[in-house]
């Protein structure tokens, strides 16, 4: 598995609860992740019920096996005054600069530095090392913007193209691109079964191979359970009321003779496999577009309970089972 793991997704398609996820499923046997968040949101401090997260890298789980899950919620705003004591050694300066509004300048005549300090503070949690020379993670999970921007945000070597071709700025882009475009990172994309995420999905791995940025794979969330199959449907469709009544009757559901409980039943229940026979065609198409990219597919489920941490260690497990880790 690549080290840098990059988790994009169409709003509402589940990515931050993906990408934690992921986080827990790589951090078995001892192992070390990293969980980074880059848009501000604090959605991984309310999936693992934990207090908002500081500019700091802080444990915030423990995953099967003994490994550990830390967590980092990137401001823009301080990865700068890093970038600056780093480069430039501004020192208290830099808190000046600070008070100052530099920051806010900085970011706004130079749009693309932004995200060249988010990409470049994840990257630089990848390449960090142990005195021991062992690496201080042994994976970054980035929880990354949606997956309209994904490839501009990532392609920051040419955001920042027109800000200096040499110097600190230039070098610390090109070192973030080295990585990104390395077999060290992957992008994976998260949708739904339906239409609208299906195709952004599709637009975006085109995007990101025309980036030459490296795709890893499709995670389809939120799968809920196949209660039918094409064969059962068409059964369904061909049966006449009278049997469909008098199975309802026989399974303990009332009369099947007209006006019986069992008959009133016929038609709710015949409305009901029409939808059902609905969504099975729309995500049985929606599957086959993500076949066509050529792609590993996972899925995980629809949680009947609902999202909890709980929820969360079990979608891990299930990641770990279907070869994400």
């Amino acid at each position: 598995m690549s080290r840098l793991q990059v988790v994009s997704g169409k709003g509402g398609t589940g990515k931050t609860t993906v990408a934690a996820a992921l986080a827990l499923a790589l951090a078995t046997e001892g192992k070390r992740a990293l969980l980074v968040e880059v848009e501000g949101r604090q959605g991984i401090a309310q999936l693992f019920e934990t207090e908002a997260l500081p500019y700091e890298e802080r444990k915030i789980a423990v995953a099967p096996g003994g490994g550990e899950v830390y967590a980092l919620a990137i401001d823009p705003e301080l990865a700068l005054l890093d970038y600056l004591q780093m480069f430039y050694k501004l020192g208290g300066a830099g808190r000046a600069l600070k008070k100052l509004g530099a920051i806010d300048f900085a970011t706004t005549i130079a749009p693309g530095l932004r995200d060249v300090l988010l990409t470049g503070k994840a990257c630089e949690a990848v390449r960090r090392k142990e005195k021991s020379g062992r690496f201080t993670y042994d994976y970054v999970v980035m929880d990354a913007p949606p997956t309209g921007r994904i490839t501009r945000f990532l392609n920051v070597n040419d955001e920042v193209a027109g800000l200096a071709k040499i110097g600190p700025i230039h070098n610390q882009a090109q070192a973030v691109m080295r990585v990104l475009k390395s077999p060290e990172t992957a992008v994976h994309l998260v949708t739904l079964l339906e239409e609208m995420p299906v195709q952004e999905t599709a637009d975006g791995i085109a995007e990101l191979r025309a980036a030459k940025l490296p795709v890893g794979r499709i995670i389809v969330n939120m799968v809920r359970p196949a209660l039918l199959d094409g064969v059962d449907l068409e059964l369904a469709k061909a049966a006449p009321r009278s049997a469909i009544a008098k199975s309802l009757s026989s399974a303990g559901l009332g009369g099947a003779r007209r006006g019986g409980l069992a008959e009133r039943l016929v038609d709710p229940l015949l409305q009901q496999a029409g939808e059902y026979a609905e969504r099975y065609t729309l995500e049985t198409e929606q599957r086959s577009v993500l076949v066509e990219q050529d792609l590993p597919l996972h899925e995980l489920p629809l949680l009947a309970e609902g999202l909890d941490l709980a929820g969360l260690y079990e979608l891990a497990a299930l990641l770990r089972k279907q070869g994400m880790s």
